[in-house]
């Protein structure tokens, strides 16, 4: 499993809760050949249900739920996950 974190140390104290979707248009081919893709969002507590309107809005957007800072996919379902910076 391929596991991406864009966040930066001080990030991970600041955006703590991450918004995760599986990609239903990257899951199977690429980088998630043998798997799953997640993609997800990290922000604020006060961000997080403004983040979870947006991403729910997603066309590309499947299983979406909320997880916290200690998250890590396993790795029987997810190929590849990447975490980006949430910006509101």
């Amino acid at each position: 499993m391929i596991y991406v974190d864009d966040r930066t140390e001080e990030q991970k104290k600041t955006h703590p809760m991450i918004v995760l979707m599986t990609d239903r248009f990257l899951s199977g081919w690429g980088l998630a050949a043998d798997g799953l893709s997640y993609a997800g969002w990290a922000v604020s507590h006060s961000d997080l249900p403004e983040m979870e309107r947006r991403v729910r809005g997603r066309s590309d957007a499947m299983r979406v739920r909320i997880v916290g800072p200690g998250y890590r996919p396993n790795p029987r379902r997810c190929a590849h996950c990447h975490i980006y910076v949430g910006k509101i």
